[in-house]
């Protein structure tokens, strides 16, 4: 994701989405996160559709609720879009 026209690719394909409740691009980590009732694979095929480079990446659990928590989580994952 390089431009603003890919971006705007990605948008298309996860506001059609059924299930997507809500989702953030971030263009300078070339990530997108995806929040809603949807799997990964389904996720991860949408957006391999717009033709972009897609790989899942590991998502840390915020340091505040690791800290209350006393251990670290496993990561779950996401799809990013490289």
């Amino acid at each position: 994701m390089s431009c603003e026209g890919c971006v705007g690719a990605v948008k298309r394909v996860l506001t059609k989405m059924e299930g997507v409740d809500s989702f953030d691009v971030d263009i300078k980590e070339q990530k997108v996160t995806v929040k809603g009732n949807v799997q990964p694979d389904a996720v991860f095929q949408t957006v391999s559709k717009t033709g972009k480079k897609t790989a899942f990446w590991e998502a840390e659990a915020p340091a505040e609720v690791k800290a209350a928590e006393g251990e670290t989580k496993a990561p779950t994952e996401a799809a990013a879009v490289l």
